[in-house]
């Protein structure tokens, strides 16, 4: 297997889970401040969808451990996102999937790491 490739897309999934776990995060902070800013859930969208296609690439080789936990934490995060647009609720299952989406690429890197 090549790890600089195995890689490249596991950096890829750590750093989008990471900026979209930091912008869930700071977001609601910031809508409490008279800015001007409200909430898009476009952005999550856009998060969700870099991250999903880092997961299709990484489950396809990954052991059946890590696959699950990327798989399921990808399903949190839209399942969150579809909430948000459909009902107008924010939900915390966005937090628990991009936690487990930093997880599950970063025990992946390790595992590959070896």
């Amino acid at each position: 297997m090549n790890t600089k490739t195995t890689f490249n897309w596991d950096f890829l999934g750590i750093s989008s889970a990471t900026i979209c776990l930091v912008h869930c995060l700071v977001f609601p902070i910031l809508t409490i401040l008279p800015l001007g800013i409200t909430h898009n859930p476009i952005i999550d969208l856009l998060f969700a969808s870099i991250g999903f296609f880092a997961v299709i690439k990484i489950v396809k080789k990954a052991t059946l451990p890590v696959s699950s936990i990327l798989v399921l934490s990808i399903a949190l995060i839209f399942i969150s996102i579809i909430i948000e647009i459909i009902l107008d609720v924010h939900t915390y299952l966005i937090f628990i999937g991009g936690i487990g989406m930093i997880i599950g690429h970063y025990i992946n890197y390790r595992s590959h790491k070896k």
